[in-house]
């Protein structure tokens, strides 16, 4: 494991940095016309495997006009002996990684990074999964662990909640229900200039787009049009095949389970979902 230390000032490096993005609005990361392509991962949820692969694919080092966007890192399956979640290794990569190409590579929010920041327990297949997560880092960094998940907190709150694409594509975790975007959800969750703005309680904007689970093509070309775009790609859902076309308007991408995929496509050049879903890659 890296220094406690060292690490925590890395974190917390990377925190200031993803609030620096260039060209970030409030809460969405807008690319520009220096970017050439963009690769797009799914939910990680902390597989560490997956996203060597991703790494070694995108080639950031060689392909200096190429994004890289991810979320959902936290919350997997591997453990420490002692039970705890291994999942915070990912979240040091990130937070390295960010520091190494500040202005490419970019962590949207989930809802289980929102969780931790929220202290709101999420259980999946039993487990308390913020438990395992601060159980996991106790088993890493031993005394200071508190410092450490207070830095990966500062993390999250620095996320933005979607990258936009130059050919109008909206990037983001998921998409609110029906019932959200006629109640409450009127676009201008994305103007807040940082995550402690907002309210992540139940039925909130932010709540409703991170948890929201609502596919349907009318719901999917209400929010398009709410946030104007014209095609979408958001995780969230679990997808037996690795990706997933739920309407016309939408992909929907998993990086954590088997098989796994990921998108790789132009920024620049207008883009159909077909177009999307050619540029789909195994893992």
């Amino acid at each position: 494991m890296p220094d406690p230390q060292r690490l925590i000032n890395t974190v917390k490096r990377a925190a200031q940095l993803f609030r620096a993005t260039p060209g970030r609005r409030g809460m969405v990361v807008q690319l520009d016309a220096t970017a050439e392509d963009v690769l797009v991962a799914g939910d990680l949820h902390g597989n560490l495997a997956h996203f060597q692969v991703l790494l070694d694919r995108a080639r950031l080092d060689r392909n200096p006009r190429r994004h890289l966007v991810v979320q959902e890192i936290v919350h997997g399956t591997s453990r420490y002996p002692s039970g705890g979640c291994k999942s915070h290794q990912l979240v040091d990569v990130v937070a390295a990684l960010k520091c190494q190409y500040p202005d490419r590579v970019h962590l949207i929010l989930g809802n289980h990074e929102l969780a931790e920041v929220g202290d709101r327990t999420i259980v999946k297949a039993g487990e308390r999964t913020n438990q395992l997560f601060r159980q996991g880092i106790e088993s890493a960094y031993g005394p200071c662990k508190d410092e450490v998940y207070g830095a990966y907190r500062e993390l999250f709150r620095s996320c933005s909640l979607a990258v936009r694409t130059c050919n109008r594509v909206f990037i983001c975790h998921s998409l609110p229900e029906a019932k959200r975007l006629d109640s409450c959800f009127d676009g201008k969750l994305f103007e807040a200039e940082s995550l402690d703005q907002l309210s992540s309680q139940r039925g909130s904007p932010l709540h409703s787009l991170l948890w929201g689970r609502d596919s349907s093509e009318p719901t999917a070309r209400r929010f398009a049009a709410l946030v104007n775009a014209d095609l979408l790609i958001t995780g969230h859902l679990p997808c037996p095949e690795g990706f997933h076309t739920p309407n016309p308007l939408q992909l929907v991408l998993d990086s954590s389970r088997y098989p796994a995929c990921y998108c790789l496509f132009s920024n620049q050049q207008p883009c159909t979902l077909s177009d999307l879903v050619a540029s789909v890659i195994s893992l």
